[in-house]
């Protein structure tokens, strides 16, 4: 079959990095970190796709602070993780494709049993996964979060990554700034938009001072929470807006939903909820859960790009370059979003399933993922590491 000929497939500037294509493997958290440093099973989780033709893989969910993880074991930015991030880097480059680190912090969702440390977050608002009140962050906290923030942007680049992504979405710490569901601050980073995306900017400002051209930067960006109370669709252009007029940001990412209220909002697909009951292992959340999961997690079912109709409009309200994510699968969606101007696009769970998928749609092999979207994978991030069951075990 004749090679697929597109500027998809062509290599393109990300800020200071030239990458192969248009193509970025997106942050789908592996489970891969045993004492919250690189395993040999998280390498290969990115070697892979890099062979298989991505331009960019990202690595999902690196904490800045240590009280900023989900879990005991989630990686969290210091110098004993370096010589591993430096060897999953070296990995990556080794097959062509550039690596990527997603820099973000629990805030509100982390879990002080896990962590050892109390949950922060905008205000003091009662969290679930926590099971208590988070503490509001002080003109002090929110100093040094600024510092851990660009302290550890420049460290991924001293170990190699290329690029920079600053998780703004899915309910996480800076998501939870945004977000009037869990910002209720009184002071100049409450209140309007304005002053819900303060700290967010200030974030950004401080890693771009401290990284400079050294690595491109970008932005996760909810456009929207995806339930009543949250962050809105004109709220959410409006972050895109005061992010583009900043000049801190290479691109956005554009994403929605809210881990703690509306999960299925950002995965969309079927809804593994026995097994991830079962999987629960503190006893209370097990009961929680089974009491009302299935009213959190609320039935989306999947749509090929379903968050392509937001992005346009955010992409048509800047000037930055946008990826557009979101159940990605099809090659004709990926040619179509770059002919309508998107500057590149993201795909997580198709590339999870067939990790050669780009190289075997640039040669003309094929035309869509074999992805079922029954977010089994997902489960199999408690058993030992995010995996496609389709995919047989060894």
């Amino acid at each position: 079959m004749p090679v697929v000929e597109h500027p998809v497939f062509e290599p393109v500037r990300l800020g200071p990095v030239r990458l192969r294509n248009r193509v970025v493997k997106a942050a789908t958290f592996e489970g891969m970190t045993p004492d919250g440093l690189v395993s040999d099973d998280l390498v290969e989780y990115h070697r892979r796709p890099a062979a298989g033709g991505v331009a960019m893989t990202t690595v999902a969910y690196c904490s800045a602070s240590p009280e900023g993880r989900t879990f005991r074991h989630q990686l969290w930015m210091r110098p004993d993780a370096l010589p591993g991030l430096r060897r999953l880097t070296d990995a990556v480059h080794d097959e062509g494709a550039a690596a990527c680190l997603q820099l973000g912090h629990a805030g509100w969702f982390a879990n002080p049993a896990q962590t050892r440390e109390p949950a922060i977050g905008p205000s003091r608002v009662f969290s679930p996964n926590a099971m208590s009140f988070a503490r509001a962050i002080d003109d002090a906290g929110l100093a040094r979060l600024r510092e851990d923030f660009s302290r550890s942007a420049a460290m991924a680049v001293d170990a190699g990554f290329d690029a920079i992504e600053v998780h703004l979405g899915h309910g996480y710490l800076l998501s939870q700034f945004l977000s009037p569901y869990t910002n209720r601050r009184s002071d100049a980073y409450g209140g309007d938009i304005e002053g819900r995306a303060r700290f967010p900017r200030e974030v950004l400002a401080a890693i771009r001072e401290r990284v400079g051209e050294r690595a491109a930067v970008f932005a996760k960006l909810n456009m929207t929470d995806g339930f009543a109370g949250g962050l809105t669709a004109d709220d959410g252009r409006a972050v895109a807006r005061f992010l583009d007029e900043d000049g801190t940001v290479d691109a956005l990412q554009l994403t929605g939903g809210f881990t703690a209220r509306s999960p299925m909002y950002l995965l969309r697909g079927d809804v593994p909820l026995g097994e991830l009951v079962e999987l629960e292992r503190n006893a209370v959340r097990r009961f929680g859960m089974r009491l009302f999961a299935r009213r959190l997690m609320v039935d989306h079912p999947f749509e090929e790009a379903f968050f392509a109709s937001q992005a346009r409009l955010v992409k048509d309200a800047v000037d930055v370059p946008v990826m557009l994510l979101g159940g990605v699968t099809r090659l004709d969606t990926m040619t179509g979003a770059i002919d309508e101007g998107f500057g590149f696009v993201a795909m997580a769970r198709a590339v999870l399933r067939e990790p050669d998928l780009v190289d075997r749609y640039r040669r003309g092999e094929a035309t869509d993922s074999a992805c079922i979207h029954c977010n089994r994978c997902i489960v199999e991030m408690e058993r030992g590491g995010t995996r496609c069951t389709e995919i047989p075990t060894p």
